[in-house]
């Protein structure tokens, strides 16, 4: 446990850190960082300088990780120590590993009780939900601890079992592990080791009384560690609640500190913009494409497809199942546009992405960073690029002065060398497409559908057997 974890929490309500600050913090749209009391070790330079147990330091290998990014070489030394910390980071400057290799360190040889988890990773989406059980798996196997996925969406008896078979780790939503918990499946009172994972959404998306009341379930002493893209007023209170004396670490303060991220403002004329953003569409590889709304992302999709384009839909509306279907077919190159509202702005991690296309510029700066972080990942490069009509430039330009970018602007038009050199756009082929299912899964509903119909005929068969042997009580003794 963290040894110097010895006060209660009311004192540390109190830290605001001088008004001075606080005005400052204000102009800027987030808050002051704290300031460390204890001074932070050093970072690293390699995994094997932390003292990471051999099993997980054999499946770093195995999984190509040799040299730790800057936010895991900073605040790994301290968490495993048992430090709490703020981190800083935009989406994909690997802190997923960054507070993972020392909650499973950390947790490593312990054994959980039936329903009472040892270390909880709290996540906003059932996405992000989803992209941490994928990443930390190959290493809680490698530790043998055992890691249950709670979200909503998805049946709650299977994630209850889960529960009662017993999970040191839990990566969960807030809403489905409160209900888990109100169920009497799950109690957090041994949870040693919290983190909050885009803490800054979940406070955007209204769990903030119910991640308030999830924390005050877990063991006061324990560590906590809490990681945002950024830090905005809410994301203060949960700092100056829950963190003792944390050690701070900030990286890529904005999306355009990333010198592998281009960002592109393209202007272009209102009765241009469908041809232009469905030639971007055409291009070769893959592509997200941002919309306001799920009618206007259904609408594009449908107009893609029928120019030739394999896109698919992915919106709140749609199903948890539809939602990893179509995820998976992104990332396997069965559809290669996948046109989203801020559903995927977060959580969605998929290799090779060098291109995100804001069809509709987002109206909060918070919004465009994390737009743009599902391109130019962990050192990878990428371009964001934004179609801004000539009613939308004024807006565009604000967003960008607070989101510290500087974007090359570029009036275009479809069909032009200019839009096809920075995008890649082509003509499509103008050949509707359909998207399937993968042969897999016609198989799986064609077994289930058989399988059905088994089972209805059987039932018929029984019955009329039945009615059969059903003696005739009109008959004469």
């Amino acid at each position: 446990m963290n040894p110097a974890r010895t006060n209660s929490r009311s004192p540390r309500r109190s830290r605001t850190g001088g008004p001075s600050r606080r005005r400052s913090a204000v102009a800027s749209g987030e808050f002051a960082l704290p300031k460390t009391i204890t001074p932070a070790l050093p970072a690293v330079e390699a995994f094997t300088d932390l003292g990471l147990p051999e099993q997980l330091l054999a499946s770093l290998t195995a999984q190509g990780m040799r040299i730790p990014f800057p936010i895991q070489g900073a605040t790994l030394p301290n968490t495993l120590a048992g430090r709490d910390v703020l981190g800083r980071g935009r989406t994909g400057s690997g802190k997923t590993l960054a507070f993972g290799l020392a909650l499973l360190a950390r947790t490593a040889g312990q054994r959980a009780e039936p329903g009472q988890p040892l270390a909880l990773v709290l996540v906003p989406t059932r996405e992000l939900a989803q992209q941490v059980t994928d990443a930390l798996t190959p290493y809680a196997r490698s530790v043998r601890l055992r890691l249950a996925t709670v979200v909503g969406g998805m049946p709650i008896r299977r994630q209850s079992g889960a529960l009662r078979a017993g999970a040191e780790v839990v990566v969960a939503t807030p809403g489905r592990l409160k209900d888990l918990i109100d169920r009497g499946d799950c109690r957090l009172a041994e949870v040693a080791i919290t983190v909050l994972d885009e803490a800054d959404q979940m406070a955007d998306m209204g769990f903030m009384p119910q991640v308030t009341a999830l924390l005050d379930q877990v063991r006061p002493e324990g560590q906590r560690m809490l990681f945002s893209a950024t830090l905005d007023r809410n994301v203060d209170l949960l700092v100056r609640r829950y963190l003792t004396d944390p050690v701070v670490h900030s990286v890529d303060p904005s999306a355009g500190a990333v010198t592998t991220m281009e960002h592109h403002v393209l202007h272009v004329h209102g009765a241009d913009k469908h041809r232009t953003t469905t030639e971007i569409a055409a291009r070769d590889g893959r592509v997200i494409m941002f919309l306001d709304t799920k009618h206007a992302v259904d609408r594009l999709t449908q107009d893609l497809l029928n120019s030739g384009v394999r896109a698919a839909a992915l919106h709140g509306g749609k199903s948890q199942p539809q939602r990893t279907r179509t995820l998976t077919q992104f990332k396997t190159g069965h559809v290669t546009v996948l046109v989203a509202t801020n559903v995927a702005a977060r959580g969605i991690h998929v290799d090779n992405l060098d291109l995100v296309v804001n069809v509709d510029p987002p109206t909060d700066h918070k919004d465009y960073l994390h737009r743009g972080g599902r391109t130019a990942r962990a050192g990878e490069s990428g371009s964001v690029v934004t179609l801004v009509t000539p009613d939308q430039r004024r807006d565009m330009t604000r967003l960008m002065a607070t989101a510290g970018i500087v974007p090359r602007t570029t009036p275009v038009r479809s069909g032009e060398e200019t839009l096809r050199r920075i995008t890649g756009a082509q003509a499509p082929s103008g050949i509707p497409v359909t998207i399937t299912a993968p042969v897999a899964e016609q198989r799986q509903r064609s077994r289930s559908r058989n399988t059905s119909y088994r089972g209805r005929r059987s039932a018929a068969s029984a019955a009329r057997r039945a009615a059969v042997r059903q003696p005739s009580f009109g008959a004469a003794a």
